[in-house]
């Protein structure tokens, strides 16, 4: 087992990895629409917020030598479901057939005051 750190997501809030890779599989940390450059919430539209969560999660899967067409499992933590299609228009953007498994939750609050945040399970190419 190890850890993936990268400069082009953002870092960590607290005491958790970016992303571990356990044998064959990658596990992303919840990855919210923060600018890695910046340090900022890049906008408060949901469409702009879950764009950059998915490039955020993508350049952890890049350091981990996998990508988004490798994610197996999802899970979106919504602040407000009312923006789920909006959010799913984006992720299906994203996202490659056959698509991950996946679970939609909404939270009441996450650490940051965000609209979406999004954690990936991946595996690793051969």
């Amino acid at each position: 087992m190890y850890e993936i750190e990268t400069d082009d997501a953002p870092a960590s809030l607290g005491p958790y990895s970016q992303g571990i890779v356990d044998r064959d599989t990658v596990y992303v940390s919840g990855q919210g629409p923060v600018d890695p450059e910046s340090g900022d919430v890049v906008s408060e539209d949901i469409e702009a917020q879950t764009e950059r969560v998915l490039e955020n999660i993508a350049a952890v899967l890049e350091a981990a030598e996998s990508s988004l067409d490798d994610v197996v499992k999802s899970t979106v933590f919504v602040r407000d479901m009312r923006y789920y299609d909006e959010i799913n228009e984006v992720y299906g953007e994203y996202m490659t057939v056959p698509y991950p498994a996946r679970s939609a939750v909404e939270v009441d609050d996450l650490p940051i005051d965000i609209g979406v945040e999004i954690e990936v399970v991946a595996s690793l190419d051969d």
